[in-house]
Order: structure tokens, then sequence, then C-alpha cells
């Protein structure tokens, strides 16, 4: 059983090992090679009676739990969309579950109100937001969305629906590359998943404004009441951008509340050459990117921005007695901003992070993740075999191996592409992931780890370059 006094000596054990993580994570597999239940087998099934030796506990995260750790901060994790950290995020974190505060209102710690207040406002002018937008962390952006929603549900019934119930024939709009978090908003927001309409694409996969306007116009002939438009910067599949400024002004036109999803592209607006992603945000009502995908700040950490402060309070907000304070009205009580009540210290790891890098040293890195995408792109297509799905964008590129002068059917294509997949990930020198566009299986890649350099990607196109030519040859064959 541990005392605090014995904290320092026993920290120092943990602070060794974190220590030597990060220096031997290039020797361990991207990817875990466990089998399910691998773990499980290992673990006791009841707790300890007595209390175990930290020693006992630090040998046991080795042997049994880091077999089945997928690490996530490797310099060759090219998955998903990475959930970057950094060690000036790390030392921070620490600092917070030290703390353990519970920052709900702003008397349950005044300084963590007012740091993310002000997080909020560093962020909304580096990257280029009207004054007028405020800001709070939510965990991810899945809980943004759901607060986007369930606010522009309230405006939309004349802030009725948290009372009596949500009133049939709302409708809401997204595109058909939309993430599915907005498909299990709508959802939990009792508007029902049949009340969501997915917009036709454009050829670079992003909405189509002109069949947006003529859905909702056949919705409003039909008795419907369309509220709501989410765009995205940024698809999940293929990094496609939605054409905001068009969308805005349908959503004008209609009075209805547009939401923007830029939960990781949308940290590439703080440098000013892909502001082109937003050249307008008139018409937009709430926004959320998430730090802790490309801005090197641990997961979770979302930032959500919001034109009119008092709807998404409006929304949220109950006050029971025992959270009555003299302060009320006179700060932020960011429990009144979201979902959930409880509320981690979040923005000192933000904190941390800003000021450790500053504005130009974030812009830097962002702009070598890029660089390093516009290398791995050209030395992938010269290595033959290869196309490009759709053009490359940011630090991510989706392609296919398609071997040539092969004629294979797209079935034999998808199942070629499956095969690199596997063969790419159980060997453990990367980890890359999927998507499917239009019944065609694609590869994804992004370089977005924080301490990515040439050398990883190297690594990566040294190991494609060997699984395609076996692939190839045995389609020659």
């Amino acid at each position: 059983m541990l005392d605090r006094k014995d904290y320092y000596d026993e920290a120092e054990a943990v602070v060794s090992w974190i220590d030597r993580y990060f220096s031997s994570l290039e020797n361990m597999p991207v990817k875990s090679q466990v089998k399910p239940g691998d773990i499980l087998e290992k673990l006791p099934k009841a707790m300890p009676e007595e209390g175990e030796n930290i020693s006992l506990i630090m040998s046991d995260l080795d042997r049994i739990i880091l077999p089945g750790i997928t690490h996530w901060q490797h310099p060759r994790f090219h998955a998903y969309f990475p959930a970057n950290s950094s060690v000036e995020s790390l030392l921070a974190e620490q600092i917070t579950s030290a703390i353990g505060a519970q920052c709900m209102i702003w008397e349950t710690s005044p300084a963590a109100a007012e740091l993310e207040q002000r997080m909020m406002e560093w962020l909304r002018d580096a990257m280029g937001f009207p004054p007028g937008w405020e800001g709070v962390i939510q965990d991810t952006a899945s809980t943004a969305t759901l607060a986007a929603i369930l606010t522009a549900r309230e405006k939309a019934t004349g802030f009725t629906s948290n009372e009596k119930g949500v009133p049939p024939g709302l409708r809401i709009y997204c595109s058909e590359e939309t993430h599915s978090s907005i498909d299990k908003a709508v959802a939990i927001a009792g508007i029902g998943r049949q009340n969501l309409v997915k917009i036709a694409v454009n050829e670079d996969l992003s909405m189509s404004p002109h069949a947006l306007k003529k859905v909702i116009t056949k919705d409003l002939e039909d008795g419907l009441k369309p509220f709501c438009v989410v765009a995205t910067i940024g698809t999940t599949g293929t990094l496609a951008v939605d054409p905001v400024e068009e969308i805005g002004s349908i959503c004008e036109e209609f009075d209805l509340w547009l939401h923007v999803d830029a939960a990781y592209a949308g940290t590439a607006l703080l440098l000013p050459e892909y502001r082109w992603m937003l050249p307008s945000t008139k018409h937009i009502d709430s926004f959320v990117f998430n730090p802790h995908k490309w801005m090197f700040t641990n997961f979770d950490c979302s930032v959500y921005f919001v034109k009119d402060r008092e709807s998404l309070i409006r929304t949220f907000e109950i006050l029971p007695e025992y959270l009555r304070t003299g302060s009320r009205g006179k700060v932020n009580d960011y429990r009144d901003w979201g979902i959930p009540l409880g509320r981690r210290f979040r923005s000192l790891k933000l904190w941390f992070v800003l000021r450790s890098y500053g504005l130009q040293g974030i812009q830097q890195k962002l702009r070598k993740h890029i660089k390093l995408n516009e290398y791995f792109r050209s030395q992938l297509l010269d290595i033959g075999h290869f196309i490009l799905s759709y053009p490359s964008r940011l630090n991510f590129t989706s392609f296919q191996l398609k071997p040539d002068n092969v004629r294979l059917e797209e079935v034999e294509l998808n199942d070629l592409n499956k095969r690199f997949l596997d063969l790419a990930n159980v060997s453990g020198m990367c980890y890359i992931t999927h998507t499917v566009v239009k019944q065609h299986f694609i590869l994804r890649m992004v370089i977005g780890q924080t301490y990515v350099e040439k050398e990883h990607v190297d690594l990566v196109l040294k190991l494609f370059r060997e699984i395609a030519g076996i692939l190839v040859r045995e389609t020659q064959t």
C-alpha cells in the first residue's frame, strides 16, 4: 500500500518506463500482434486480496499489457487519423492528473475555467475566426457534433424539445461521405436516422450544393422541417472538403443551422495557405476540430466554437441548488456548454503545447508532415503498379495497388488490395487502414505523427515495394 511520501520513489520507475517506451517505440511492431483473448488469459480472474508492489505491477505491464498495445505514437503509425501526443502535452497531463480537479464550474477551479477561455481565444485568433466566436473544450468531435445538433434542434423548436419531446418531421443533412458520428448523434438526439438525409457528392467526394438545395426544397414541399446541415472539412475516408461557403448560403436562405466538422483537417487552418478550405465563416453556427488528432495534444481534447453561446447554454443549462454560486453570470461555467457535468482540466495541456511550440513551431511541423506526404506520394508512384485513388490532400494519400499490364476485375482488384493491407499490417513495420468508395477498396496513408521523419517514410516505402513485388508476380503467373 503506497503512502503519499513514497510517491517520488515509486514514480521514478514509471518515469523511467515512459522514457524507455518512447526510446524503444521504433523497435516494436506498430500494430499489436496478439489474438483475441490472449491478454484476458494472462489476467487473474479476481483482484488481489492484498496490495502488490509497484515493481511487480510494472513487470506485468511489460509482460501482459504491452504486447496488446497498438502504438499510436509510433512514427510508422499511418492508420485512421493520428491521436498524436508530445512530450510537452504528456508533462501537462501528469500535472492535470496530480491536481485531479473536477472543473465543472468556475468555482471548482477558477484557473481551469479562465485558462480554457483564453486558450479558445488564442486558437480562434490564430485560425482567423471572427472575434465574436466563443469556444469550449469537449472530449471528442462526436460529443461536439451532438452538442451542435441538440442546440440546432432546440433553436428550431423554440427551445421546447427538452421539455415536451422532439416533434416529428425534423430533417438534417450531410454528405454521403460524412463521419458515422452524425448518424449516431441524430439517433441520440431523438430525431431518428430516417430523418438524416445523405446528400450526393461531386466527383471529388465533396457535398453537392445543388443536390442539397433540391432535397431541402422537396422536404419543405412535403411538409417536413429542415433545421440543420453538417458540412465537413476533411472527410474520414478521403479528406474531401465540402464547399462550405456555398452550403452556407443555402443555410441562410432556408434559416438552417450550419455545423462544420473539421475534426482532423481543421488544424491546417493554422496555415494561411490552407484557409481556402474555409473562405468565409459568416454562415457558420458551430465548428469543431481536434487538437488531439494533429496538434500534438494528448487525447482527449476537442475544440468546439459557436457563434451564439446563448443558444448553446440555453440548451444544456440546468441549475440544481447544490450548483448555485455567487459567481454565476459573471464567469463561464463550462458544464453548461455541453453534455457532461464533470469536466477534466484539459486546457492545461493545450497551454503547455501552444506555449512550448508557439504558432510558428506548430506551423513548421504541419508543413513538414505535408511535405513528407508529397514525398511519399511521388516515391509511391515511382515504384510502379500503384495509382492514386483521389488527389493527395494535406498529409493524406489514398491509393490502390493496380498491377501494370494485368487486367483484373473490380472484385479481384479489391481482394488484391485487401491482401496488401493485411501483409503490410501483419509485418509489424507499419499500420495503415482502408476505406471503400463506390465499391472500390482504397488504402489510406496518413503522415501525422509528432516525431515522424523521412527515414520512417522510407522504411514504409521499402515495405510497400516488397509487398507489391510479391503480389504483382502472383497476378502475372
